[in-house]
């Protein structure tokens, strides 16, 4: 990943070249979107050459995880820029270990410092200089460094001991899928763990079919396909969508899986997708759904994006985060969009709009933006909808208490204490506790709260009231209720 023009189909070009022979080198790695590289000694890596953002972040929402390692690759004369950036949030939002391709380092006027420091603006503090990431210069034209780029992208998946078993059933994603005139329904599928083989039963969604053959990167029919490999598969029923999870299964599996996932398809297509949206944090705080604020925030200056990143970050509180998982001057565009739709956030739009393509994926990904103009509108409204998600506070309010003196048995009403009130008082929309002998035996609301016969809010100390308790009848002469009120706490 990276920006535009930075090198990173000349840096694959390389890789592919000097790694798989010309004769192999078909176009099919253009519709596989994905090859692997043989280091020897049974050291394979394979690389998923991912059409823009936007795929990225799509297979990452659907919970594939497709990737284990981002290669960042910047330009050494060029430095970090919009995209980079872009990458950059992207890999964040993935939480996937980032590897620097510092690259065009044949040029002369190069400057791998400025690259360092800017990567030090995202968290992204090379090792040489105390951090975690890799940087590795690179020249995808001379070749310099592309082995120490294998190697350390080799050794970042060891340091994760990432392990797949190739004797269970097959498990993997959908990167790319399309229709053919000639072959039907053709999937790019990566194998994540077991082993694929020619005949087996697959589902993908409510996808099913049967693996007829399979291609490899190198336009190979094979037989079997293990962890990690990237084939081109044929015999689904139905196009997948990309970035959904393929299974290979048992004949007797298949249709009771398909017909599970198709209802529960039915069902979430009558419910709107669920979306982050300011006005619906307070609801899903008190469900313990979110305690998480993630924001996209595009402005029309930078100055206004660090301005409105410092001010929103410190809105922060022990209870809620305010997460900026991206932050860029310029108008919205899709790629924010589909970032906001990966990461379920809102984008906040400060003196710019959506473009037409952005405004049109909002609507259909059902992503909140939301457009402003003056700064204490923005950060008001921020504040409005981080105190929705705080966990409401209650206290209890004391009212009353009185003694049972009398039990009435009335048609239509049930049980009646005849009471006298001796503290406070009580209220008919308060909540009530009857205690006999000292200790607690139930806990409910004011069913009827009567002086003589007339209905009344409340009934002062010394007087003589009839009080019903919803839904209990068991309460005895000599047993005392306590009249209580609970009140949510406001928050400054």
């Amino acid at each position: 990943m990276g920006h535009v023009d930075h090198g990173k189909t000349s840096l694959l070009d390389y890789i592919r070249k000097t790694n798989v022979t010309a004769g192999e080198a078909g176009g099919i790695t253009q519709s596989i979107g994905a090859y692997t590289v043989d280091l020897g000694e049974g050291r394979k890596i394979t690389f998923i050459d991912t059409p823009g953002h936007a795929a990225f972040s799509a297979m990452r929402a659907r919970g594939a995880q497709v990737t284990d390692i981002v290669v960042l690759v910047v330009a050494a004369d060029d430095g970090i820029m919009p995209q980079t950036v872009e990458a950059i949030d992207h890999a964040k939002a993935a939480e996937v270990p980032i590897i620097v391709a510092m690259n065009k380092m044949d040029k002369p006027n190069v400057n791998p410092d400025k690259v360092k420091q800017g990567l030090m603006n995202y968290d992204l503090v090379p090792e040489e200089w105390g951090g975690d990431v890799i940087v590795v210069p690179v020249s995808a034209k001379t070749g310099d460094g592309v082995d120490e780029l294998l190697e350390s992208i080799y050794l970042q998946a060891e340091m994760q001991e990432l392990k797949a078993n190739p004797e269970r059933k097959a498990k993997g994603v959908v990167i790319e899928a399309k229709l053919d005139k000639g072959k039907g329904p053709v999937a790019s599928v990566l194998v994540q763990n077991g082993t694929l083989r020619t005949g087996d039963n697959l589902i993908s969604g409510t996808t099913m079919g049967r693996v007829r053959a399979m291609i490899d990167d190198k336009g190979r029919t094979v037989k079997e396909a293990g962890p990690s490999t990237a084939v081109e598969v044929l015999g689904l029923e139905d196009v997948p969508g990309a970035g959904d999870t393929i299974f290979a299964v048992e004949a007797s599996l298949m249709k009771k899986v398909q017909e599970e996932r198709k209802n529960k398809e039915r069902e979430q297509l009558i419910r709107e997708p669920k979306k982050q949206r300011l006005e619906d944090l307070f609801g899903d705080a008190a469900e313990g759904e979110t305690k998480e604020l993630k924001l996209i925030v595009k402005a029309d200056v930078q100055g206004s994006v660090e301005a409105l990143r410092g001010s929103l970050e410190k809105l922060s509180n022990d209870e809620v985060k305010v997460k900026i998982i991206h932050a860029a001057a310029g108008a919205v565009n899709e790629s924010d969009i589909s970032l906001a739709d990966s990461a379920n956030a809102t984008v906040i739009a400060f003196n710019v709009r959506p473009d037409s393509k952005a405004k049109t994926l909002a609507e259909r990904s059902h992503v909140e933006v939301r457009t402003y103009r003056i700064i204490y509108e923005l950060l008001d409204d921020m504040e409005a909808a981080l105190k929705g998600m705080l966990a409401p506070k209650y206290q209890e309010i004391y009212m009353g208490k009185a003694e049972v003196k009398q039990i009435f048995n009335i048609t239509g009403v049930g049980v009646v204490a005849g009471c006298l009130v001796t503290e406070g008082k009580l209220v008919r929309g308060g909540k009530l506790r009857i205690y006999r002998d000292n200790v607690m035996i139930v806990e409910g609301n004011a069913k009827t709260l009567k002086h003589y016969k007339d209905e009344v809010k409340e009934i002062a100390a010394g007087l003589e009231c009839g009080c019903a308790i919803d839904g209990f009848n068991e309460i005895r002469v000599g047993d005392y209720i306590e009249c209580y009120l609970i009140e949510e706490i406001k928050r400054a």
